[in-house]
């Protein structure tokens, strides 16, 4: 018997180290989006203050499992083994669901996550245990304190709201102080900022450090408690002082200062405060378990009869298991790339310039920026034109900043990313102080598009998408909620009728969900490292764009090659299920053209003074691209609706035909894509001649198929189709062939200039 509950034990710890992975990987938006976005500082020593603020943080923490002591269900409500249950169920939805918001690069909080999964899985073991023993349901209120999950979604309405809000009213205000040209006036009161920037993280350090502390002492606790305003203000003195010294003689920019030392304090908040939201739940199993153990072994109670009355105090955490925690968390933010996702996320949609948009906007969005345009246009005409005048001065962009090319030009700049710290850190204090459940990732996430809303860098053109990416991500915050609550639930009924078998099942699961998500987010990050880009220079030269439209000509083509194959094989076999993922892939290729599309702008700003002719390259390039993958599309999407309308199969000797066109294509396009890989654009020439015969051997069949409407065919329907099929294969070839012909007249022009 006792076996049994050690095996689920390692299980937990197994999923409590994934769930660290997991966990940091989200969690690591909190304490990195300002840092990375402004590029104040190298990535280098932004990860190494993180990590030392990670450490310290996972160190120092006490270890208290606030789950457990927040009281989401009554504990001695439940025995031992009911209680095992639940902390599996919790355990395997917690990983699974944060693996899954990771792969999206969407941040969400782990405090709720793991709230409700409790609470899921509690409801649903009291549930079963009600019905057993034919009691009513009313009684659910004895096992589940209900408090508790309305109170957390109240918190999070108040951590949205009011970290946005306060965000962008103290941003508004920063700019109009410093302005986007603050360099000048950073020397004459930079140091009164800097006293109030590092006053506030310093308290936000001492809030939410001391709680997690367990070896400071209760009366300097108390004492810290009582005396806040003057320990605030001498603070306040210490640091403008300190902030003048390091301008003046160290010259040292003070708001990179202020980044870094925000950075620590969120890293070092984020591990005393979230570590429990992954290790807390094993060792409170840990914990059940010896407490049942010492039972068993004085009375020989069995699991189903424990009570586990034991659990509702504070479960302390062993410092050796902290430091081991702290280790894996360090390690995870270093080399997890989907923790990169998830800040590019945050950075996405708070960066000052423009660039391709992540999320399509929808009603939601549209409305809220119709309406805040009529707001803002009432408010103008209300102002005086001084007050208008002296606003717009403020705000206006210095020149060296609107002609930055960059592609790896900061999303934003260190007055914004000292505001997120400073905001943030004085919530989350606040918050602590009046013990409300505000989530750090909801504070700063909000405090963030607040700043960026009122820095204007949501403006006319890129409004719509950044606020469905909010609308996304807060919608996302919800659903986490209610996912976590129905996935435990679920998990810890499967369990309790399941026994050791339904655990093994769902591990395996759990196993093959996490190992199939890390591989596809590795050849998505792969594919687009592989991705060619314009050097990061601050123009585009002739040579640039030679290789960057070979390489993406060399993509869509073996894109191409690839899923004309396919469709024609599969529609031989009338596959409905693989025509189907053949029309599901080629979003692929779509998203590809039209990426390279929304880059026209930036593409044709950035080009050298005398490369100007290859502006009309360049969209005569997209034009021909787009033509290609619209006939492929056309080709995959009417073979997917012949089958799906269940019509009669082509003929054995259309197929062979289509099939002929496919094995002569493959081996034109093949020479396509070596070519130039290779850059040997002396072969374009000759590939133009293969093409132009192909297109005459398609001529011949569609002239084939004329005589056989005329003789022995007699289904309409696969006509059309055949038709259809045969049309898009010439249009492809002969949107093919003009590409080449294109990009060759501009290679000969190129080098006739070099």
């Amino acid at each position: 018997m006792e076996n049994i509950y050690i095996v689920m034990l390692t299980i937990l710890f197994a999923l409590a180290i994934t769930d660290l992975v997991v966990g940091v990987s989200n969690d690591a938006v909190n304490f990195l989006n300002s840092a990375i976005g402004s590029k104040a500082i190298s990535l280098r020593t932004i990860m190494i203050v993180a990590s030392i603020g990670v450490a310290v943080g996972a160190i120092f923490s006490s270890g208290l499992m606030e789950v457990a002591r927040k009281g989401i269900f009554v504990p001695s409500q439940f025995y031992f083994d009911e209680i095992m249950i639940i902390f599996l169920a919790v355990m395997i939805t917690d990983v699974l669901l944060l693996d899954f918001f990771n792969s999206l690069g969407l941040p969400t909080s782990t405090t709720v996550s793991i709230v409700f999964e409790l609470l899921g899985a509690a409801v649903s073991v009291a549930f079963i245990k009600l019905y057993n023993q034919g009691e009513g349901y009313e009684m659910l209120a004895q096992y589940i304190n209900t408090s508790k999950a309305l109170e957390i979604i109240v918190g999070i309405l108040l951590s949205v709201v009011i970290a946005f809000t306060i965000g962008a009213l103290v941003q508004y205000l920063s700019r109009l102080v410093f302005s986007f040209q603050y360099e000048k006036k950073i020397k004459y009161i930079g140091a009164i900022f800097g006293g109030l920037s590092i006053t506030a993280i310093t308290y936000f350090i001492f809030i939410k450090g001391m709680k997690s502390i367990s070896f400071i002492s209760s009366d300097v606790k108390d004492y810290v408690n009582d005396h806040t305003l003057i320990i605030i203000l001498g603070s306040f003195l210490v640091w403008t002082l300190l902030s003048q010294l390091l301008m003046s003689v160290l010259k040292i920019n003070i708001l990179k200062a202020i980044i870094v030392i925000g950075t620590f304090a969120l890293a070092l908040a984020f591990a005393g405060n979230d570590l429990v939201n992954f290790i807390g739940v094993p060792i409170a199993a840990w914990q059940s378990f010896e407490l049942w153990q010492q039972a068993y072994l004085a009375t020989g109670v069995l699991p189903s009869e424990f009570n586990m009355e034991g659990l509702s105090g504070a479960v302390e955490t062993p410092e050796l298991l902290l430091i081991l925690a702290g280790g894996i968390m360090v390690v995870t933010l270093w080399f997890s790339s989907k923790a990169r996702s998830v800040v590019d996320t945050g950075i996405n949609l708070a960066r000052q310039g423009d660039g391709v948009e992540r999320f399509e906007p929808n009603t939601l969005s549209r409305v809220i920026v119709r309406y805040s345009v009529y707001l803002t246009s009432g408010i103008s005409k209300v102002l005086p034109n001084s007050v208008k005048n002296k606003i717009e001065e403020k705000f206006q962009k210095p020149k060296e900043l609107i002609n930055d090319r960059r592609i790896d030009a900061p999303a934003f700049d260190t007055v914004r990313a000292s505001v997120n710290m400073v905001v943030a850190s004085i919530l989350i204090s606040i918050g602590t102080n009046l013990k409300l459940p505000l989530s750090t990732t909801y504070v700063t996430f909000m405090v963030a598009m607040g700043t960026s809303l009122a820095d204007r860098a949501w403006d006319r053109e890129s409004a719509v998408y950044r606020v469905a990416g909010v609308i996304n991500v807060v919608g996302g915050w919800f659903v986490t909620a209610i996912v976590a609550f129905i996935a435990a639930a679920i998990f810890a009924a499967i369990i309790w009728y399941g026994g050791m078998i339904a655990i093994a099942v769902l591990v395996l699961l759990a196993v093959f969900l996490i190992t199939r998500s890390a591989i596809l987010h590795t050849r998505k990050v792969k594919a687009e490292k592989n991705k060619k880009r314009f050097n990061r220079n601050d123009i585009i030269t002739i040579n640039e764009i030679t290789m960057e439209t070979s390489q993406n000509i060399s993509n869509v083509i073996q894109g191409i090659n690839k899923r004309y194959g396919k469709v024609i094989d599969h529609l031989g076999y009338h596959d409905l299920g693989k025509l189907k993922k053949d029309t599901k892939k080629l979003n692929v290729l779509e998203d590809e053209v039209e990426e390279l599309k929304d880059n026209v702008f930036y593409f044709i700003k950035s080009l050298e003074e005398n490369s100007v002719e290859a502006s009309r390259f360049y969209i005569l390039f997209l034009d021909h691209m787009q033509d290609i993958v619209q006939s492929i599309a056309q080709i995959t999407r009417s073979s997917y609706k012949h089958v799906n309308n269940n019509h009669k199969n082509l003929k054995f000797n259309q197929i062979r035909d289509l099939k002929s066109i496919d094995r002569e294509l493959q081996v034109v396009f093949q020479e396509i894509i070596e070519t130039f890989d290779t850059h040997s654009f002396e072969n374009i020439n000759q590939i133009i001649v293969q093409k132009q015969a192909l297109i005459g051997k398609v001529s011949e069949l569609i002239q084939k198929q004329i005589t056989r409407i005329r003789t022995s065919e007699t289904s309409p329907k696969n006509t059309k189709l055949y038709f259809g099929l045969l049309l898009e294969t010439k249009d492809m070839i002969t949107s093919t062939i003009s590409l080449l012909q294109l990009f060759e007249s501009y290679y000969d022009d190129a080098k006739r200039e070099f």
